[in-house]
Parts: structure tokens; sequence; C-alpha cells
């Protein structure tokens, strides 16, 4: 039997960033990793039918599929590269969130995502999905798999997987395998791996920051000339 494939972030930095909604992480992302201010998230608008479903916290396995048009590969040719897909998705080291892109002309024409294609990548250890298709079946998908989508469909159409474990781009953020994501009912960030560790203690300073700046505004009394003040 093959060893596990070891973790680049530890389990319990992991565990702590699980711990934070995804904005809170993209502002101490922009103290620990600057140069990330402005890049690295969705900025697209997307269908989340679970928000109230807690963060996600993986790393990425990525695919391509189109839908529009019946494929011209035989079906041994699509089993095989649906398989080799899987395989993918099932590789080490987890948890892992699927990352999707549909490069149909008219995204979402087909739904790759429905009651069965959830309850596999849940096996295989994918926490959710982030794609820019569509999905079905909401009310059967597997339970606890995060949906963060273009929109909702009925049909899957002709749709198959065109290629796995390459760079994609979803709702404007660029994604290549192995990424660690975070991502909840916001959105999603690519958090820079060497990052990671630091993110719980950049946490703290911004509440702690943040703290005093509601509380001062929730007092009597409270003006401009108190928060220059305190920002001052």
């Amino acid at each position: 039997m093959a060893s596990p494939v070891s973790s680049p972030v530890p389990a319990d930095v992991l565990t702590a960033l699980g711990g934070f909604d995804t904005p809170t992480v993209c502002n101490a992302l922009e103290v620990v990793a600057p140069e990330r201010r402005g890049s690295g998230y969705t900025t697209v608008p997307f269908f989340c039918p679970r928000p109230d479903l807690a963060p996600i916290v993986g790393f990425a396995r990525t695919g391509t599929i189109r839908a529009m048009t019946a494929p011209e590969a035989s079906v041994d040719e699509l089993t095989e590269a649906r398989l080799s897909y899987y395989d993918h998705i099932g590789e080490g080291p987890g948890p892992t969130i699927t990352v999707i892109e549909d490069r149909d002309d008219s995204p979402g024409y087909g739904a790759w995502w429905g009651e069965v294609n959830t309850n596999i990548h849940q096996g295989l250890g994918s926490l959710g999905v982030i794609t820019n298709g569509s999905i079905r079946d909401l009310d059967d998908s597997a339970p606890g798999f995060q949906l963060l989508a273009g929109l909702p469909g009925p049909s899957h159409a002709w749709v198959r997987v065109e290629s796995w474990g390459e760079p994609v781009t979803v709702h404007g953020m660029q994604v290549t395998p192995g990424d660690l994501i975070h991502a909840d009912q916001h959105g999603a960030v690519v958090v820079p791996i060497e990052a990671a560790g630091a993110i719980p203690e950049a946490v703290a300073a911004i509440a702690a920051h943040e703290h005093r700046l509601i509380s001062a505004s929730q007092q009597p009394g409270f003006s401009a000339a108190t928060l220059r003040e305190l920002l001052g």
C-alpha cells in the first residue's frame, strides 16, 4: 500500500483556517502577503445554495468540462477520461476542493454536478466545488458538500470532462492544482501555502483593532473626533 501523501500545511493550521470566514482570511492576507491584496480571489457573481455551511479549506483539484455539443470521442475514450479525472480528484494530500472551469461559450449549458457527482467527489475526499458551470439536484446533492456555482440548471446535456490537473480560471480566480483554497458563501481565495501559518495571528490583531473601533462607535458621544483619535 502506498504511503499517504504528506500535507504541505500542518493539520492544526488547516483547522484554524476553517474557523474563519473567507473575508477574514482575505483581510489577513493583506497583512501577511500584501502583494496578493488585489488578486487570487473570486470576483464574479456566483450561486451558493448552501450559505449556512461552515467554511471549507483544502487543496485544489482541477478540471475543465464542455456540454453544449456532442463529443467526438468514443464511449471508451470518454470513460477512460472520466476515470483518469477521478484518479486526479482522489490524489493526496487532502482534504481537497474541486475547481471546475466550464469552457462552453454558454457556461452552465449542461451540469456536471448533481446527486451522483457530489457524492462521488465527497467520497474521494473533496469538500466542495467551485465552478462557473451549473449544478442540479440541489435537494439531493451530498450532505455537507459546498456548492459555489455559476447557476442552477436542469440538464446535463452532453457534459464531459475535457482535461484535468491543469491551471483553470473560475469566477475570476486563477487556480493551479495543489493550491490551498479557502471558501464559503462569500466566495473563495487562494491562500499562499507559505503564508498560511501566519494568518491566525494576523486575524487576532485585526480583530482586536476592529473591536476597538466598533466598541467606540457604539458608545454615547461617538464622533469623527473620536474616530480620528483611534485611527491616528
